[in-house]
Order: C-alpha cells, then structure tokens, then sequence
C-alpha cells in the first residue's frame, strides 16, 4: 500500500468524501473553515480525507475522516489516522477527541489507536441532525466523545 498524505486548504477537500462520515454538508462547510484538511492519495487518486479543528490550549477534534467505499477495509484510514495523530503530537497537541456514534466499526476503530470514550452527549445526534441517522438498520442517538492523550507532551 503506497500512501501520500498531505495537508490540502479547507477549499479543496474533497466534499463528497467527507460527506460519508458527517451526513450534514451545512455542518462540514461549518468546520472547514478554521480547520485543518488532510487527503491521503494512492497512484494519484484520493481514497481518504480528514478534517481536524483547533480547541484551544493544545486540543484538536478529529471532525470528519473517511476513506472511499472501495478501498475501506484495506489499512488506508488506519494509516491516515496514525499520520493525523502523529501531525498534531508533533506540533505539541495536548490530545486529540473525536466524537461517534455509540456503535459500529468506528468506535473499535478510535479505541485500537488507544482512544478512551471520557462522556456521552445525549440524543446529540437528534437534536443536531434534521434526519435520523442509521446504520445497519439501528438509529444513532447518543454520541461518545473519545480522547486520546499524548502523555509524552506533558509537562
């Protein structure tokens, strides 16, 4: 698996690809701005995106990641994370959160990086989204919010 991974503008994510992970296009043009975009590339096509936004005090949020249908399962949003991940360690990030669903491959995903769930946002996804959210037949409901900490940044 090659991969070239690389910082792109907010303008020039790939909209369609992250619309795969956050259904609201209203919400992923809400974050871009302000935000840092990533696009992971194999033989000159994109096959991943992420979108990461500052917190503040050393703090980011993974808002969106996806990875084009045909080539999920195969190792490409693993190795995007892990880059992601080690970008903000680098810069001296505090940790990194993301917030998902509370079943599903995504949260197993998080959790093998060594992501912790730290507190649940109740109905988030019903009070934030116009439509229902399903997956495998099963309404998204309550969002976990999951932190990873760079315990080798701490003072």
């Amino acid at each position: 698996m090659s991969l070239l991974i690389q910082e792109v503008l907010a303008s020039d994510a790939p909209m369609e690809l992250l619309l795969l992970a956050d259904p609201s296009e209203d919400k992923v043009r809400s974050y871009l701005s302000g935000s840092k975009c990533f696009v992971a590339s194999s033989d000159g096509a994109v096959v991943g995106a992420c979108v990461a936004q500052p917190l503040g005090a050393g703090a980011h949020e993974l808002m969106s990641i996806a990875v084009q249908p045909t080539h999920q399962r195969s190792g490409y949003g693993t190795a995007l994370l892990k880059w992601v991940v080690e970008f903000f360690r680098k810069s001296g990030a505090s940790q990194i959160e993301v917030g998902t669903g509370t079943f599903g491959y995504q949260l197993t995903f998080y959790q093998k990086l060594g992501f912790r769930v730290t507190s649940i946002d109740h109905d988030f996804f019903v009070n934030n989204y116009a439509e229902p959210i399903f997956e495998n037949g099963i309404q998204h409901f309550d969002m976990l919010r999951l932190t990873l900490r760079y315990s080798d940044n701490v003072a």
